[in-house]
């Protein structure tokens, strides 16, 4: 491993939650990076607030601070204020994560205006060669849609929609919830406990 990859692999993971339906999601993934003592650099939009609220019961930053374990490691950044460390090429990131990412933030990224501080960090992540993963939900999607992912993929983002599987016979929402943060996850090179496929035998899913 060279210097530079030693460096990325302790490094903060950036996550943005902007208001895109899929507030849960977010949750989680925030939760599993708390208990894999990732150090975080956290930004949340005035929409992806309200969307905690109204999709998952949380209430402002107390609340999801409640519902997602040690904050330890955990820096928390105004989505507008784009100075803000997450907007330099010069800060060591192990990546950046926008969970649940609207099409409007796709589609700012996708034409690099960085109106705000996730879609500055965004940018920089393409800029920088590391790893930038989008997790949208919306459906269907448009033309626009469409060629915006292309265009950011091409750029170097990981486009991974929030569709989980259902080969390891959910029961619950949480285990569909789950299904996407673990793949994010798996991005990101964050090891996690959590079910992982396996190829033969009479079931494809275990837990590892």
């Amino acid at each position: 491993m060279s210097s530079r990859e030693s460096r990325r692999a302790s490094a903060p993971v950036t996550l943005g939650i902007t208001g895109a339906s899929g507030a849960p999601y977010a949750v989680r993934l925030l939760r599993w990076l708390n208990e894999a003592g990732v150090p975080v650099r956290l930004i949340i939009s005035a929409y992806g607030l309200r969307l905690l609220a109204e999709e998952a019961g949380i209430d402002g930053v107390s609340g999801l601070r409640a519902a997602t374990g040690d904050w330890s490691r955990v820096e928390l950044f105004e989505s507008g204020d784009r100075g803000a460390t997450p907007a330099s090429g010069s800060a060591p990131s192990r990546g950046m994560v926008i969970c649940p990412c609207s099409m409007g933030t796709l589609g700012s990224i996708a034409a690099g205006t960085s109106r705000n501080l996730i879609e500055r960090a965004a940018d920089v992540a393409l800029k920088e060669r590391t790893p930038l993963i989008l997790v949208p939900r919306e459906t269907p999607l448009s033309l626009i849609h469409l060629e915006n992912m292309v265009r950011l993929t091409r750029a170097g983002a990981t486009i991974l929609p929030a569709s989980p599987g259902f080969y390891h016979h959910p029961q619950s929402i949480e285990d569909l919830v789950d299904f996407v943060a673990l793949r994010v996850l798996d991005h990101l090179g964050v090891d996690v406990d959590g079910p992982r496929w396996s190829s033969g035998g009479a079931s494809a899913f275990e837990e590892s």
